[in-house]
């Protein structure tokens, strides 16, 4: 059984990254890019100093495509280095044209070996500004679009969401982190649209997981969301839930594999 973490962001120094791995026995990491590093804080102070970075991008003082294509440039180093451990998914800035979409995916996606794009954070009311970034993965062949979607996401941009999903039936649409505190309206809500999967990671309680799997035993992935979560709890979160070795196979890599081919 190969064990995939289907979530993960960039995390220093990168040996930490593969000692976290080890520890939890998984085989390979869906890597994502990160602007901030929360890991290498050592108090309160040392971690406010890193979420200011994210504060200056939204406030304007830093430049939001220069710092993306900075992150992007680590994470491309960070596989480079261990191939054999990650697999890419490249962030994309958020109301693009369609035209302009398909430029940045050639760049900054295909260009750099990336299977997915993610992690998409629209702001509420803002889900809509995807649905170029939708046809426009249609053009390349379908690629997976991871999108965040706890706060500040309420349940009416996660039904938009889902209505994007329904229109573009052959784009794998990940929604991320189960939804939120929206999960047990997101589970009911894609019972009937089969490209829409659920990312596991960030669960406030243990019963939303459990019954997202019940529900969608091939469409629920493991993942940690490191440095949030270390890679381990996450893992026996599902193990602890999951009592059909088959499932649990599956959530813990199968389902994932089978998404991007691997």
């Amino acid at each position: 059984m190969m064990v995939i973490d289907s979530h993960a962001h960039v995390m220093f120094p990168p040996e930490r990254q593969i000692q976290l791995m080890t520890e939890a026995k998984i085989d390979q990491t869906i890597l994502f890019s990160s602007i901030m590093h929360p890991e290498i804080a050592t108090d309160i102070k040392t971690f406010e100093t890193e979420l200011n970075k994210l504060y200056d991008i939204l406030n304007g003082v830093k430049n939001p495509l220069v710092e993306r294509i900075h992150a992007i440039e680590e994470l491309t180093k960070v596989i480079e280095e261990n191939p054999n451990k990650y697999i890419g998914f490249g962030s994309i800035p958020l109301g693009l044209s369609y035209d302009e979409n398909l430029k940045w995916i050639e760049k900054y996606i295909l260009a750099n070996g990336f299977r997915g794009i993610g992690e998409l954070t629209p702001g509420s009311g803002k889900v809509i500004q995807l649905e170029e970034l939708f046809r426009a993965s249609q053009e390349f062949g379908n690629l997976p679009l991871w999108v965040h979607a706890f706060f500040p996401l309420d349940f009416e941009d996660i039904k938009e969401l889902l209505s994007l999903a329904k229109r573009y039936p052959s784009v794998p649409t990940i929604i991320g982190h189960l939804g939120g505190v929206n999960w047990l309206n997101t589970l009911k809500a894609m019972r009937d649209i089969p490209n829409v999967y659920l990312d596991l990671s960030a669960t406030f309680t243990t019963i939303a997981p459990a019954f997202a799997i019940k529900e969608f035993p091939e469409r629920t992935f493991f993942s940690s969301d490191a440095p949030y979560c270390l890679p381990i709890t996450a893992r026996t979160i599902i193990e602890q839930i999951v009592t059909d070795q088959h499932i649990l196979e599956q959530v813990l890599g199968g389902n994932i594999a089978r998404i991007l081919n691997i």
